[in-house]
């Protein structure tokens, strides 16, 4: 499997203990832990949402991004997901990368500084050419969406 490099910035060196920089939890996840970079827990009420900081920057490798996804077992356990989901850290962004927590158990979840709370996925991308046409080439679906092809 080729190995790409990720540039990583901690934007607040030092504030107060540094945190672990992300990383991959066993030898084939596909994901890198990020975990909340916030001075004092934070309690999100039902249907609430918070942008948590990961206190990082990025540089990511021309031709592909960074994918912010949920952590399955904060989705499980205690219907904690992600907002904007995948989120996208597009290859030029240099800012600080937060994920936009959500909870949708109907019990308040308290966020902790360090804990994990996304992982970061880095996928190629492509760019495509838009050529504009009057008629779409038919297909046998057509337009037919949103559950068309059946349950």
């Amino acid at each position: 499997m080729p190995s790409l490099s990720l540039q990583v910035r901690r934007v607040r060196p030092g504030h107060p203990a540094p945190l672990p920089l992300p990383r991959y939890e066993t030898a084939l996840a596909a994901g890198l832990d990020l975990r909340a970079d916030i001075d004092e827990a934070r309690t999100l009420q039902p249907l609430e949402r918070l942008a948590v900081p990961t206190g990082l920057a990025i540089a990511l490798p021309p031709g592909y991004e960074g994918q912010v996804r949920p952590r399955s077992g904060l989705a499980l356990k205690h219907g904690i997901t992600l907002l904007n989901s995948p989120g996208t850290i597009d290859a030029d962004y240099r800012g600080e990368v937060h994920a936009i927590l959500v909870n949708l158990s109907q019990e308040p979840f308290t966020v902790n500084r360090g804990d994990r709370v996304a992982q970061l996925v880095v996928v190629p991308v492509s760019t495509v050419e838009i050529q504009e046409v009057a008629v779409l080439e038919v297909t046998r679906r057509g337009e037919g969406g949103f559950g068309s092809t059946g349950r």
